[in-house]
């Protein structure tokens, strides 16, 4: 263009070189505008394009972080659990020591245990028992003698 207008400026008049750069000017123009519109539909193609791309970029990284959201909840969940089942045997051992220095108090104050009471219930029981059974042996023999007596009697 520039070589154009050099060829023209030295052979021609001032007219023509004026309608040259008034025709360069013009085509110069028209360039800026072409391009300013190309710029546009591209600039929108390219916006929408990169739209897109966020959105799947979105989806991806959404996916990505509550997959790693809920690895970090089991994560979590796991350590609580640990956490409780091990403050629930550090109770159950404390209850345990407790109930045994209670029981070691108790026994050194000469309070019977459960275990005692029950074997103590047990033979309670057993000489109950064993008591009936003699009465009811006494009363037989008692009876025995009467109706021996009360038959000689009859027969006499």
């Amino acid at each position: 263009m520039v070589k154009r207008l050099k060829d023209i400026a030295a052979g021609s008049s001032d007219s023509k070189l004026a309608e040259t750069v008034k025709d360069s000017a013009q085509q110069i123009w028209l360039a800026g505008l072409g391009a300013f519109s190309k710029a546009q539909e591209e600039g929108v193609k390219v916006f929408e394009a990169l739209v897109k791309e966020g959105k799947g970029l979105e989806a991806k990284t959404r996916k990505m972080t509550e997959a790693r959201v809920g690895e970090v909840t089991d994560q979590m969940n796991k350590a609580a659990q640990n956490a409780t089942s091990k403050a629930n045997a550090a109770w159950d051992k404390l209850e345990q020591v407790f109930e045994d220095r209670v029981a070691r108090s108790l026994h050194r104050l000469g309070v019977p245990t459960n275990k005692d009471i029950k074997s103590l219930s047990k033979q309670v029981e057993e000489l109950s028992a064993a008591v009936k059974a003699l009465r009811a042996k006494k009363t037989t023999a008692a009876r025995a003698p009467a109706k021996k007596a009360a038959a000689k009697r009859k027969a006499g």
